[in-house]
């Protein structure tokens, strides 16, 4: 399958955890199977994003060098785990 990003997002200088909540946020725009990629800063923000999103069920599937600071590519997951509770009424 061929990567093609539909959305992109740069979280460099958001402090955790709004750096991945604005990560969900943008993943919500998009439909299972879809790209975003996610520009960051080096640290703990490129170890931290790349493991939410693989516990929430998406999948990282690049990470490159850039300029200043890092890209992450998320293919959005079928089944996310953590990022809402289903409604049981």
């Amino acid at each position: 399958m061929r990567e093609e990003v539909r959305k992109t997002l740069d979280i460099r200088g958001v402090a955790c955890p709004m750096n991945y909540v604005k990560v969900l946020m943008a993943l919500e725009d998009l439909k299972p199977g879809e790209w975003l990629e996610v520009t960051l800063d080096a640290g703990k923000a490129l170890v931290d994003i790349p493991r939410s999103a693989k516990e929430d069920g998406h999948k990282v599937t690049k990470v490159t060098p850039a300029d200043d600071g890092y890209r992450v590519t998320i293919e959005k997951g079928r089944h996310e785990t953590g990022a809402q509770t289903p409604n049981r009424s």
